[in-house]
């Protein structure tokens, strides 16, 4: 089975919605990510804007 392919902006999305005050359960829920998943990215990418990212 094939891993999904979650590009850039949409972990800067996810990073945002915890931020902007979704709850944490209902974000990873949506995103069908774990916490550590997210933790994960939020050290790779948490200082990123959507701007920031090279294509």
């Amino acid at each position: 089975m094939r891993k999904a392919r979650i590009t850039a902006h949409q972990i800067i999305a996810v990073i945002r919605s915890v931020e902007s005050g979704q709850t944490v359960k209902d974000v990873y829920r949506e995103a069908g990510i774990s916490e550590a998943t997210r933790d994960n990215w939020k050290s790779g990418y948490g200082g990123m804007e959507a701007s920031d990212i090279k294509s």
